[in-house]
């Protein structure tokens, strides 16, 4: 189970171009499409916070929970003045625990992939559903099977800013991709490596609509990512909309 000890440390830097404040309100309009009015929101692998600050802004409580407690660290340093610090969880999906139940949860880039047994993401569905008020929406994106094979397949990417050279090499072997970051950051003329090793595993619909349906969701619509039509043959990721039943 990778810990994202190093990878937390870069991973806003990672995600740069990441367009948050358009998927924060895309992830709103597909809660109005269906009906339902976010109050008090899980947002599931919360990261560094990106989009749990920015759905506070919106007027909606959130939770923020993710295993990686280095990554929750960076999320409450976000907090200032005028905005503070929700409640944060340091909890594995499958081994979720909150006080009460929430009417929304979100739970984006790619986290679903990041639970590799299909067993435990099945158990994670069903810790959601049971903190889960009934008709409220479960919103989750993940990388597809075709991005898997033919975009990460075994190819090896390389970012440089200037201050931070990233190497990102995959290694496919059939639904899932082995992923090793390696860091380099520029300290005076010499850089400091930094490595961070995780898997990530690609899910067909029905074993996703199975592991929902098995939780107690209906799956409402699968979109294409920031779309509101049916995913293309070449989407790399997919929005998946559920609601409790």
């Amino acid at each position: 189970m990778p810990n994202y000890i190093d990878f937390a440390s870069f991973y806003d830097r990672l995600m740069s171009d990441c367009d948050y404040d358009s998927r924060c309100e895309y992830i709103l309009q597909l809660f109005d499409r269906f009906e339902c009015k976010p109050k008090l929101m899980l947002d599931l692998a919360c990261g560094t916070g990106n989009f749990t600050y920015r759905m506070i802004k919106k007027g909606i409580d959130v939770i923020g929970v993710d295993m990686s407690a280095e990554m929750l660290n960076i999320a409450r340093e976000k907090a200032d003045e005028n905005l503070s610090a929700p409640l944060f969880l340091c909890q594995k999906a499958d081994e979720l625990d909150l006080y009460g139940t929430v009417d929304s949860c979100i739970c984006m880039i790619d986290s679903v992939n990041h639970i590799t047994d299909y067993s435990e993401l099945c158990d994670s569905f069903k810790k959601v559903s049971l903190f889960m008020e009934k008709d409220g929406l479960f919103i989750f994106d993940v990388n597809t099977e075709y991005k898997h094979s033919c975009v990460l397949a075994d190819n090896t990417f390389v970012t440089d800013d200037g201050e931070l050279y990233t190497v990102w090499s995959n290694e496919c072997d059939g639904n899932m991709v082995n992923i090793i970051l390696d860091f380099f950051v520029k300290d005076g003329d010499v850089y400091n490596r930094y490595t961070e090793e995780f898997s990530e595993r690609a899910y067909s619909d029905d074993e996703l609509k199975f592991a929902l349906d098995s939780a107690g969701f209906q799956t409402v619509a699968i979109f294409g990512d920031m779309s509101f039509s049916e995913p293309l043959e070449d989407e790399e990721r997919k929005i998946f909309i559920a609601r409790k039943i």
